[in-house]
C-alpha cells in the first residue's frame, strides 16, 4: 500500500511542478508584456512627434533652398517614422478620414474595409495620441499590439500545454513500462510456481497409489484424490499465466456451480451462501472455466476474511444483450472509498497476512484475458460489499 501511495504522491508532486511552472511563466510572461507594451506606446509617441515635425518643416525635401541642417533634420524624422515596422498604425484626420497607415497589409481595393476593421480594434486597444498642428488642426493616431507582443503573450500557453503533453506522455510512457514489468514477474512467477508444483503433485499422487494397496479407509483416499486434483488445476492455472488462454463456449452457470461447490465444501459453517441466479440455466460464452473459477475463488475467499469466517455471500447473474454480470455480495467489513481505487494493485492489501495477489491476479484474468471488467459495484463500511463482473458474450 505504501508504494502505490508514494507513486500517487509522486504524481501529484509532477503535476503541482508543471502548474507551478506554468504559472511563473504566466507571471512573468504578464509582466514582460506590460513593459512591452509601455515601450510600444512611447514609440508611437515618439512616431507621433516625428510625424508632426515633419508636417511642421513645411519644407520639400528635395528643395535646393534646404539647408543642409534642415535636411539632416528632416532626414532624421523620416527615419523615425520608418523605424517601426512592427506596431501597425493608422493616423486619422481631424473629419474622420483615413490619413496613413503602417504595417497594415491589405489589397489596394479594400484598403477602407480593411482599415476599418482595423481601427475598431485599435480603439478598443488604447487611447489614440493626438497630434496637434498650427490653426487648430489635428489627427488621432491610433495603434495596437505589435505581432512580436501578441505572440508572447500567447508563449506561455503554449509552453504550459507543452508542459501537459509532456507529462501525459510521460504518464503513459511509465504506465506501459511498469505494465510491462509487472508482466514480466507474473509471467516468471507463474512458470516457477507451476514448475515447482509439479515434483510435489507427482510424489502425492503416487503415495495415493501407494495408501491404496494398504487398505486405507477409501473416503480419505477419495479426499486426498480430490485435493490432489485440485493442486493438479492450481498447476495448470499457474502454467497459464502468461500466455493467452485458450477461450471455448463454456455454459457460465455450470462453471460457477463448481466453484461455488467446492468452496461450500471448505468453509466454515457460518459461512452462508446464497445463490440467486437459476443453477439449472444455460449460458454459453467464450470463457477459460479453469481460470474464471481462480477468480471465483478469489473474491469469495476475501469476502470469508471480510466477514471473518462468519456471514453470507450473495452470488447473481444477469443477462445483457451483449454481455453478462454477477455481482458477488458480502457482509463483510467494506471497502473505504481511499482504497477501493487501490484494491486491485498488486502488493495491496488491508490485512496483516497475504501477498495482497488475489484480487490483482483476478483482474488480470478478467480484464486481460477475457476482455471484461471487474470492479467494487457498491461498499459501505461495516455493511458489505458487491463486486461486478462484466463478461462479452
Amino acid at each position: 500500500m505504501d508504494i502505490y501511495l508514494k507513486r500517487r504522491r509522486g504524481k501529484i508532486l509532477l503535476l503541482f511542478i508543471a502548474v507551478l511552472i506554468g504559472v511563473a511563466s504566466l507571471l512573468y510572461t504578464n509582466w514582460l508584456t506590460k513593459r512591452m507594451a509601455i515601450e510600444e506606446r512611447n514609440k508611437v509617441e515618439i512616431w507621433a512627434e516625428a510625424t508632426k515635425g515633419i508636417i511642421d518643416a513645411g519644407i520639400n525635401i528635395t528643395s535646393p533652398e534646404m539647408s543642409q541642417l534642415q535636411t539632416r533634420y528632416l532626414n532624421f524624422l523620416i527615419m523615425v517614422t520608418e523605424f517601426n515596422s512592427t506596431i501597425p498604425i493608422i493616423v486619422v484626420n481631424s473629419d474622420g478620414s483615413f490619413n496613413t497607415d503602417h504595417n497594415i497589409h491589405y489589397p489596394a481595393e479594400r484598403r477602407d474595409e480593411v482599415l476599418k476593421r482595423e481601427l475598431e480594434k485599435m480603439q478598443d486597444y488604447a487611447e489614440p495620441i493626438r497630434i496637434e498642428f498650427p490653426e487648430e488642426e489635428y489627427q488621432l493616431l491610433y495603434y495596437r499590439e505589435s505581432s512580436i507582443l501578441r505572440n508572447l503573450r500567447l508563449y506561455p500557453v503554449i509552453q504550459l500545454i507543452v508542459i501537459l503533453i509532456f507529462i501525459v506522455v510521460a504518464y503513459f510512457a511509465f504506465n506501459a513500462t511498469n505494465r510491462a514489468e509487472q508482466n514480466q514477474v507474473w509471467v516468471g512467477m507463474s512458470k516457477e510456481t507451476a514448475h515447482q508444483l509439479g515434483t510435489p503433485i507427482s510424489s502425492l499422487m503416487a503415495w495415493i497409489e501407494l495408501l491404496k494397496l494398504k487398505n486405507v479407509d477409501p473416503n480419505l483416499i477419495k479426499e486426498l484424490e480430490q485435493d490432489t486434483a485440485r493442486l493438479e488445476r492450481i498447476t495448470e492455472r499457474f502454467s497459464k499465466i502468461g500466455s493467452k488462454p485458450e477461450l471455448l463456449n463454456v455454459n457460465l452457470i455450470e462453471a460457477l456451480n463448481s466453484a461455488i461447490n467446492y468452496l461450500k465444501r471448505r468453509s466454515s459453517d457460518k459461512v452462508k451462501f446464497e445463490i440467486k441466479y437459476d443453477q439449472q440455466a444455460t449460458i454459453e460464452i467464450p470463457l477459460n472455466a479453469a481460470l474464471f473459477s481462480w477468480v471465483i475463488e478469489n473474491l469469495c475467499k476475501n469476502a470469508i476474511d471480510a466477514m471473518g469466517n462468519n456471514g453470507t455471500i450473495s452470488i447473481d447473474v444477469s443477462e445483457k444483450a451483449d454481455q453478462v454480470c454477477i455481482d458477488l455480495t458480502d457482509t463483510g467489513c467494506g471497502v473505504s472509498k481511499k482504497h477501493q481505487k487501490s484494491i486491485f494493485q498488486p502488493g495491496f492489501s488491508t490485512k496483516k497476512r497475504g501477498w495482497g495477489l488475489g484480487l490483482s491476479l483476478a483482474k488480470r484474468i478478467i480484464e486481460i484475458y477475457h476482455s471484461g471488467r471487474i470492479y467494487i459495484k457498491w461498499s459501505e463500511i461495516g455493511k458489505g460489499t458487491t463486486f461486478r463482473i462484466n463478461l462479452n458474450k
